[in-house]
């Protein structure tokens, strides 16, 4: 990771809780640092005005991915000790890759072996097939049912995914986009939660066409900041449908801009798009890794939260706009006191 990524983040940045319950009252009452690519000239702003720096024909692309309640805990069947699991990504023969550890407040990694059994409440159990290679405490899981009746379990067994500079547990609805449809995500995606139904429909009325993809998240942390440094990728599912693809590929030859919203569909739509920057349809998986040596194929700009310092996402970011021009823009927020994480404010490149 370049030392230009890199910056100081004071814990009172962290936005501890959804931007309804702190005084906005409005998912899109948060603010937006909008970033030019050609100048890095930065401008403040609402999220509720975005359409301001939007033109008519641009093409927004959307993740439909709905969040998944992916904190579960259970109990080792050799010893009824409390084990936590949390969901990082549905693999393609139904079994998931999921991150086990001791329950709280110990929450530190276990040693499992294979084909060992955890159970759960309403009669779920897990059995761990193997051991990710570079993740430790990750394992490939197989559950005791799949499908529609799984999801429906982990609904009822489940609480979101959070860390620790979230003030307490909120409710899953917090955690969704309004246009949320298919259950899948370990985390939110969150660039796309300040969206309202009325900040859609003010970029509908302006001529701004919309397409909606779908990319499950994985984890956002291994809860191991070494690891987190490094964070190797995992392949996580992506869909883009038809129609999608239709849109997408008509803005791209007609030079109008391609506008993603999160990186899950800079990474979609890049593991998609072929050399001459058409966007094929279909189901597949990405473990595509984006840095400042990416050329992007159809991606013109980007709605994106702010993150870390040295996250990986901040690489991707690389590709859109210099590292430098991004630092002086993330020490800007600093200095202005934004807030970051996924109930936090967003940025705009374009």
């Amino acid at each position: 990771m370049p030392q230009l990524l890199e910056f100081s983040l004071p814990a009172n940045l962290n936005a501890k809780e959804p931007p309804e319950l702190r005084g906005n009252h409005r998912r899109d009452g948060v603010r937006l640092l909008v970033l030019s690519r050609q100048t890095g000239t930065v401008t403040h702003s609402r999220f509720e005005r975005i359409c301001d720096f939007l033109v008519p024909a641009d093409l927004l692309v959307f993740n439909t991915s709905r969040t998944l309640p992916a904190l579960i805990v259970g109990r080792r069947e050799s010893d009824r000790s409390r084990i936590e699991m949390r969901l990082a990504s549905h693999l393609s023969d139904g079994s998931w890759l999921a991150l086990i550890r001791n329950a709280l407040p110990e929450n530190r990694p276990v040693r499992e072996e294979t084909n060992s059994m955890i159970n759960f409440d309403l009669g779920l159990s897990a059995r761990l097939e193997f051991p990710h290679k570079e993740i430790p405490g990750m394992w490939k899981v197989r559950f005791s049912t799949h499908g529609s009746a799984l999801v429906d379990l982990i609904y009822r067994l489940g609480e979101p995914v959070r860390y620790r500079y979230v003030s307490q547990s909120w409710g899953l609805n917090y955690y969704q986009t309004v246009y949320a449809r298919e259950p899948g995500s370990a985390e939110m995606p969150s660039a796309g939660r300040a969206f309202s139904w009325e900040t859609l429909l003010r970029l509908r009325r302006k001529g701004i066409e919309t397409a909606y993809i779908t990319l499950h998240t994985g984890l956002s942390s291994y809860l191991d900041d070494e690891l987190d440094r490094r964070h190797p990728g995992l392949e996580e599912e992506y869909d883009i449908g038809e129609r999608a693809a239709s849109r997408i590929r008509a803005a791209y030859s007609a030079g109008r801009r391609v506008i993603a919203v999160g990186t899950t569909v800079v990474r979609a739509l890049e593991s998609a798009a072929q050399a001459d920057g058409v966007v094929r349809a279909g189901r597949r998986y990405t473990g595509l890794r984006i840095t400042s040596g990416t050329a992007l194929r159809v991606t013109d700009g980007i709605i994106t939260g702010l993150h870390e310092p040295a996250a990986s996402h901040l690489e991707l970011l690389s590709a859109f706009i210099s590292p430098a021009l991004l630092r002086e823009a993330y020490l800007d927020a600093v200095r202005l006191r934004y807030l970051w994480h996924e109930f936090g404010d967003l940025n705009l490149i374009i």
